[in-house]
């Protein structure tokens, strides 16, 4: 090979190397410029709103994909909120039915009331999140 060649290579080789960063610097940057945030990462002193009280059904709950949040009423008036991100494989649960919040990878269900197992393969609970109720409005704390 001769050394105009090897030069030509190297520096393609180094081109793909650093295109390649770029790539990862992006993806891990978040790449987005969406002001709601993940749970458990809200600044102090900040709260992002997720929605109504009438949203969230009186035995049910709803899940908030985008805030990886699921807010729950287990009974008229009290509202609790969990993480989405399943503890089996962290696929995000995708609907509240039958007094569970269930994970649509490999079946988990969660109580509504405490994030208790109710049925596995997962290991451990939904974690709680932190939610305040104003008047008919839900935020994340």
């Amino acid at each position: 090979m001769t050394q105009e060649h090897q030069a030509t290579r190297r520096t393609l080789l180094a081109g793909a190397g650093l295109a390649g960063v770029a790539v990862l610097a992006a993806c891990s940057s978040g790449g987005s410029s969406s002001s709601s945030t993940t749970s458990g990462d809200a600044p102090s002193g900040s709260a992002a709103a997720l929605g109504t009280t009438s949203e969230i059904p009186v035995g049910g709950g709803k899940v908030f994909t985008a805030e990886k949040v699921v807010v729950t009423q287990p009974s008229s008036a009290q509202f609790k909120a969990f993480s989405a991100i399943c503890t089996h494989q962290q696929c995000i649960v995708d609907q509240v039915a039958n007094g569970t919040i269930d994970c649509p990878c490999h079946g988990s269900k969660f109580s509504i009331t405490d994030g208790s197992v109710v049925s596995g393969p997962a290991p451990s609970p939904l974690p709680t999140q932190k939610i305040t109720v104003t008047g008919d409005q839900i935020t994340l704390s």
